[in-house]
């Protein structure tokens, strides 16, 4: 497990009874985690002064239960990076922080080329590996359905200081972007993605993980470079094993540009017991120095 262990203003403290106990800042927040499933006891008093919870009822839309005013929203740091987050409607609040692992690595991917290199980041939410990848110094191409997001992925942009950066906005079914950017010849060193479980397109499309993943590598393996660099996919879907993303791109990738594939979870480290909460699954196809 690859863990996101530089962060100084976000904080696992805790874990029990299917809730994250975390510190965004100063802000202390509790979030429901289907990965934890351990039953220890809640020792650490901030379970009982947390600013808010997130309340998952057994059927529909969960929502927050505020026990602190907090503020709209906020900013956090990570490394040189600044980010704007928010409690929303799903549980989430903008940002992904075991993510951190992966941005790292992909900023170590960027500065070792020693060239310019171009990113198309699919499925790019709020914008963090977008930002990343800026900061390092490649021009992106930034791709999701949401406007909303895409309009806070700018705002993360601006906090950081890389607006002004080579970097393309795109509001986009990503499946149809790269379709086209294929009809026009459009090529990329870096593909970054990170699609949802399930989700819609801007006209109503349907988009399930499982049943489109391996397609969807295919395609956009059609908008690398004659020598590309990387090609990342990260998942959330519990059925989709690191191994599995990994045999996918190994078929996709390896056979045409030979290089190799890492397999991993990412997770967060606990304060409270110094273990380790894994959070999801990455695969990674790197080319060969």
């Amino acid at each position: 497990m690859r863990i996101s262990e530089h962060w100084k203003d976000y904080e696992l403290i805790d874990c029990s009874y299917g809730e994250r106990l975390e510190r965004w800042g100063d802000v202390i927040l509790i979030r429901p985690d289907p990965q934890v499933i351990w039953k220890t006891e809640k020792e650490n008093p901030l379970w009982e002064t947390a600013h808010a919870k997130y309340i998952r009822p057994l059927s529909g839309t969960g929502s927050w239960k505020y026990y602190k005013n907090i503020p709209e929203f906020w900013e956090i740091g990570y490394r040189d990076m600044v980010f704007k987050v928010r409690p929303t409607g799903f549980k989430h609040t903008g940002l992904f922080p075991e993510q951190a692992a992966n941005w790292d690595l992909i900023s170590e991917i960027i500065k070792e080329s020693g060239k310019p290199v171009k990113v198309l980041n699919l499925f790019a939410y709020t914008g963090a590996s977008t930002v990343s990848a800026l900061h390092s110094g490649a021009s992106v191409v930034h791709v999701d359905a949401s406007k909303g997001m895409v309009n806070w992925a700018k705002e993360n942009a601006a906090l950081s200081k890389v607006d002004d950066k080579n970097v393309r906005w795109i509001v986009d079914d990503c499946k149809k972007f790269v379709t086209r950017e294929i009809r026009r010849n459009n090529k990329y060193d870096i593909v970054i993605m990170d699609p949802p479980s399930y989700g819609h397109g801007p006209s109503g499309e349907v988009f399930k993980i499982e049943n489109e993943i391996f397609d969807l590598a295919k395609l956009c393996s059609n908008v690398l470079t004659d020598k590309p660099l990387a090609f990342m996919v990260n998942s959330y879907t519990a059925g989709l094993s690191p191994c599995t993303m990994g045999y996918i791109l190994n078929f996709v990738l390896s056979k045409k540009y030979k290089g190799s594939v890492n397999t991993s979870e990412i997770g967060l480290k606990v304060t409270s017991s110094s273990l380790a909460l894994s959070c999801g699954s990455t695969a990674v196809w790197r080319n060969s120095k």
